[in-house]
This record gives structure tokens, sequence and C-alpha cells, in this order.
């Protein structure tokens, strides 16, 4: 199979299992998603869907929001983790997007990459399911799918990234991310993978792996 022909596998494959493919974090504006990305950080979308009202329920826009303190902030959002961190990035960003774009979430990557405990990922998220302007988020679950379909090197997800946007068509991006992030949780996670209900790996995987986890599954 070309590389070609794997990648329009891996289109097909997940098109067929996720025509319909839904966004894991609860939102209802860019800003409500932008606050919700970043609480999703080493934290499983269950769980921020879990806080987010609670949080949305005393502010679900800036304004409101930096009428909170950094404390009142991390007292809402502990069970996600990482909260004093997250609770001044929430803070901050609030007072930035008051301050410098009238309470709007800009949809613009490089503009929403300066605002504190705002990453690459998180502004790719927000470019591509708040405004969809193509881009490909990088998580680990895509990170893993890639190496494992032996479509990037696995070295970074910066290189992941690079090499998602060169061999998938960009009008399919957005979509694809969602579907990725879908597949792996259910068909090739990091934890109890079972290659058989992993067709794609199954299909294009690389080979090195794929026997190493069927001498692991004998054993």
């Amino acid at each position: 199979m070309t590389k070609a022909e794997k990648v329009q596998f891996v289109i097909d494959t997940l098109e067929e299992l996720y025509p319909n493919v839904p966004i894991p974090l609860d939102h209802k504006d860019p800003y409500t998603l932008l606050i919700a990305v970043l609480l999703s950080a080493q934290c499983t979308d269950v769980r921020v869907n879990q806080i987010t009202p609670l949080l949305f329920a005393k502010a679900d826009n800036p304004y409101d929001m930096v009428k909170l303190s950094i404390e009142e902030i991390a007292d809402i959002i502990r069970p996600c983790g990482l909260s004093p961190m997250k609770s001044k990035g929430i803070y901050g960003l609030s007072k930035m997007l008051i301050e410098q774009y009238n309470g709007e979430v800009p949809a613009d990557i490089k503009a929403l990459e300066t605002f504190p405990a705002v990453g690459h990922k998180t502004a790719s998220v927000v470019m591509s399911q708040a405004f969809n302007i193509p881009a490909f988020p990088v998580d680990t679950h895509i990170h893993r799918l890639m190496f494992r379909w032996n479509l990037s090197s696995g070295k970074s997800v910066e290189q992941t990234e690079k090499d998602a946007k060169k061999l998938f068509p960009e009008d399919k991006w957005n979509k694809l991310h969602l579907q990725m992030v879908w597949y792996g949780r259910e068909y090739s996670p990091a934890r109890g993978w079972k290659l058989e209900k992993d067709i794609i790996t199954k299909t294009i995987g690389k080979k090195s792996l794929i026997n190493e986890l069927l001498k692991t599954n004998k054993q």
C-alpha cells in the first residue's frame, strides 16, 4: 500500500465510523471553548464538562470572569488539576481580551498564542472548532496514532502536526482531527490496546509495532 493509499484508507475508515463527529468539550461560544480547552490540559474531557458548568454559572464571559479573584477561579476548577496555573491563565487571558479585543476571542492563532496558559494546541483547537478555520491540533491520541500508522516518526508533536498537514487535505483537517481523537480513545488507546479492534493499525501500521504487540498478547 502506498502512503497515498494509506492516507485514503484512514480518511475512508474514519468517515465510515464517525460520519457526524461531536466536539468533546461542551461550550456555547469561542470564549467558553477557549476556557474548556485550557482546562483540559492533563485532565479528561469528562471531568472538564463536569466543572465548566460550575465556572460558567458564575462567569461565562471575560467581563464577569475578571470580577472573580484568581483564588475563586482556582477553587472552582481544582478538580481539573493544575489549578494555580490554569486560574492565573483564565484570569489573565480574560483581562487581555477586555483590554485588547473588546472582550471577543480573536480568530487569529498567533494572537491566541500570546494569551497566558494558551499554547499552540489550545489555539489550534479554538481556530478549528470555534471558527472553522483549518488547523490540525495534535493531542496525545493523534500523536500516538500517527506513529502507530507509520505516518509520522513520533519524535515530537510538532513533527506529527507537520506530517499530518502534509499528508491530509486541508479541507479535511478539522473533521479528521476530531475523528482521530475519538478513534484513538475507542479503538487504539495507550493502555489496553487490542489489535483486533484497531482496524487501521492492523491494516497500515508499523510492522515492528504490530509484531511486538502480538508477542505481548500471547504471553
